[in-house]
């Protein structure tokens, strides 16, 4: 298996007469990552995308990393609980229970809006024949993505040493919520309480009001990206070196990132951080306006800014006031002009602001609703929504968000539809070479779950016209 990982990095070497497990930096002006030990069929596993050939194994609740890496082509195995499967299957909105089939297995939407491209096997790690099943698919990965509590994976025998011995070349990134030392390092993570302990609620609200939950789950989303970022180095360190690494990341230390300038205000000057709400704590105005009708942000980021915002309002005077003519005085003087930008803002609709800032080189925009959004020329433009048939969903399709990353050569692409649970169980094993005797004893055992309606064709996705 060694040597046959070894061949696609020992023919580059040898063009470039490199040393077989040695690349200088710079040499290869496009790295192609492939996977050679793979047995996996080409319809599982060629996407054309940058990852084609990378094989993921993804027993984490940090889907959106994974999904990232499947749309840029990787194969992604979902590794799921034999009875319950990932918790976000069991997520529904009110109302949402009646949009799908019950009898396909558990769905919902925020399930399916983080595992397209993903294929489905569910595992009992703690069973021996679970656990050797882990091992086969682990010898035969790039990557696995898991997000246990430090420590317990090595408890289960399935720690980046017991796998490393058997795949040197494997990369094993560990989310956790605290990372693995220090005295929180047993604690459980979640976006909330990580996001309020590691400042991000302390700096979000209304000013003097209280502290808020963001919209989305910032924490969770943006630690994903740190960590799939983290992981296309470590493929690449890997093209150097020949070998894999542990990478981790934890919820705590990517918010403590975050806080960037706030956290230099503080380190440095001992400024403590206030909330802003809409505004911007240095640059005025910089904020959100009620309209006639709506709400309208805008901006003016510089002096000269500002002069061109006071003659869009119909007030070119208010530019010359001496408390108001520079940012520094702007934002000293903040409590004093927002009373006359808000007056000016209420005397016209959103659709008239928008309008009369056109062409005016100022920063703005209207607060949009989903049903905005969605209906948006710039969101059917960019291909930013796919419908794809979903069998599971009583309308027989479901529509989900495009990649947000374009590429020239090696596109993202949304190839499979989320996938049931344990849709892939027999597939994948009978990829490592596990018989059909075997596979009946392993679903005996209840080593293995199987999805009864998970055979027949994968419909392709459709783009929504």
């Amino acid at each position: 298996m060694k040597r046959a990982q070894g061949i696609v990095v020992s023919k580059l070497a040898a063009r470039f007469s490199l040393p077989p497990n040695v690349h200088r930096p710079g040499a290869l002006t496009r790295i192609h990552f492939r996977n050679a030990s793979s047995t996996a069929p080409a319809s599982s596993t060629t996407s054309g995308g940058s990852l084609d050939g990378i094989r993921i194994l993804d027993l984490s609740r940090a889907p959106y990393c994974t999904q990232i890496l499947a749309d840029y082509g990787a194969d992604v195995i979902k590794v799921e609980d034999v009875a319950r499967g990932d918790d976000t299957r069991h997520w529904k909105i009110s109302g949402e229970e009646s949009a799908w089939n019950p009898e396909a297995g558990p769905m919902s939407q925020y399930f399916a809006s983080v595992n397209r491209n993903k294929r489905s096997i569910c595992l009992n790690l703690k069973s021996e024949k679970g656990r050797e099943v882990f091992l086969k698919l682990a010898a035969k990965a790039d990557l696995v993505v898991e997000n246990f509590r430090p420590g317990a994976m090595d408890r289960l025998g399935l720690g980046y040493d017991a796998l490393k011995s058997a795949n040197p070349r494997l990369i094993y990134a560990s989310v956790s919520g605290y990372g693995s030392s220090g005295p929180y390092s047993k604690k459980a993570g979640y976006d909330m309480t990580v996001g309020a302990e590691a400042g991000l609620l302390h700096v979000t609200g209304e000013r003097n009001g209280p502290p808020v939950r963001p919209g989305l789950g910032l924490v969770d989303m943006c630690t994903g990206l740190y960590t799939h970022g983290a992981i296309l180095a470590a493929l690449y360190a890997r093209q150097q070196t020949g070998r894999g690494q542990k990478v981790e990341v934890s919820l705590f230390e990517t918010q403590i990132a975050l806080l960037i300038n706030v956290a230099l205000s503080w380190l440095n000057l001992g400024k403590e951080a206030e909330r802003w709400g809409t505004q911007h704590p240095s640059v005025v105005p910089y904020d959100a306006f009620k309209t006639r009708d709506l709400y309208f942000v805008c901006g003016a980021t510089n002096d000269k800014q500002f002069s061109t915002l006071c003659k869009v309002l119909g007030d070119a005077a208010l530019s010359t006031d001496e408390r108001f003519s520079t940012n520094t005085g702007r934002v000293q003087n903040r409590d004093q002009l927002f009373p006359i930008l808000n007056d000016l803002f209420s005397t016209k609709t959103t659709e008239e602001w928008l309008q009369d800032f056109e062409g005016s080189g100022l920063p703005y925009a209207p607060i949009n609703t989903m049903e905005k959004v969605f209906s948006h020329p710039q969101t059917r433009a960019r291909d930013m929504v796919k419908e794809i048939a979903m069998p599971t969903a009583k309308a027989g399709r479901i529509s989900v968000l495009g990649p947000a990353v374009k590429f020239t050569d090696t596109p993202a692409s949304i190839r499979t539809r989320p996938p049931l649970l344990g849709e892939h169980s027999e597939e994948i094993l009978k990829e490592i070479g596990v018989t059909d005797n075997e596979i009946e004893e392993l679903k005996n055992n209840q080593a293995v779950g199987f999805n009864p309606g998970s055979s027949g064709p994968k419909a392709p996705p459709v783009a929504m016209t």
